[in-house]
């Protein structure tokens, strides 16, 4: 007798299907992300050598931070290409490093000089 036979009631597990929207990126797209990364290094390094008032400042380079973070997380590590269930505990990650984050600044009253 086969397995199957010996236990009817277990099931196959499933065979993981592609579909045409699960396509990866190509080596060009990598490479644009990459340099839309430096880029956005780039302006990290000019905004810390401005003369912005320290709370903007402080706020811009969250705010790319938190854009290079997302394009890390999307296309490096293809959480845009994966289960939407991975892309929610990212977020409450994210959601939880924000808010300890801003915690921390508000405590050092970063955002009062």
């Amino acid at each position: 007798m086969s397995d199957t036979e010996l236990h009817p009631h277990e099931s196959q597990p499933e065979v993981p299907t592609h579909t045409a929207g699960d396509r990866h990126p190509s080596a060009k797209e990598y490479v644009r992300i990459a340099l839309i990364l430096m880029g956005l290094t780039a302006i990290e390094v000019w905004l810390s050598y401005s003369s912005l008032p320290h709370g903007l400042l402080i706020a811009m380079l969250f705010v790319a931070a938190l854009i290079k973070f997302a394009l890390v997380v999307l296309w490096f590590m293809h959480l845009k290409f994966d289960d939407r269930r991975y892309a929610r505990f990212f977020l409450m990650g994210l959601a939880g490093a924000f808010t300890l984050y801003l915690i921390v600044l508000i405590s050092f009253r970063v955002f009062a000089r």
